[in-house]
């Protein structure tokens, strides 16, 4: 993780992640080479959508884990370079796997509060 503050923020998101449990979560993930400019021909995108069961820290490898009934879904807290809330119900992670190769998580719970 980048900062401080951003590993803080990741923190108090995933201590408080257990009030969307039950809730339908959608994850956007999105592969692509050139962060500034998510081109469609340079990115690809993957859609899920489930039910939040559970979420927690894998020790093992510095996972954080999102898991619905035949869905598993991991982000490497050691390769996250940015974190943002784009919303109530909205966040995004961007993992950085190379000089050139980015992943982008966005999720979206459909929360009823």
């Amino acid at each position: 993780m980048n900062t401080e503050s951003l590993r803080q923020e990741i923190i108090l998101f995933f201590e408080n992640i257990d009030k969307y449990y039950g809730s339908k979560t959608e994850i956007m993930q999105g592969l692509c080479s050139e962060l500034d400019s998510l081109d469609a021909n340079l990115t690809a995108w993957n859609l899920s959508e489930f039910e939040l069961v559970r979420s927690a820290y894998r020790n093992n490898g510095g996972k954080f884990m999102f898991e619905g009934k035949g869905t598993y879904y991991e982000i490497s807290g050691n390769r996250i370079i940015d974190f943002k809330k784009n919303g109530r119900n909205k966040v995004e992670f961007i993992e950085q796997y190379s000089e050139t190769v980015y992943r982008i998580t966005k999720i979206r719970f459909h929360y009823k509060y």
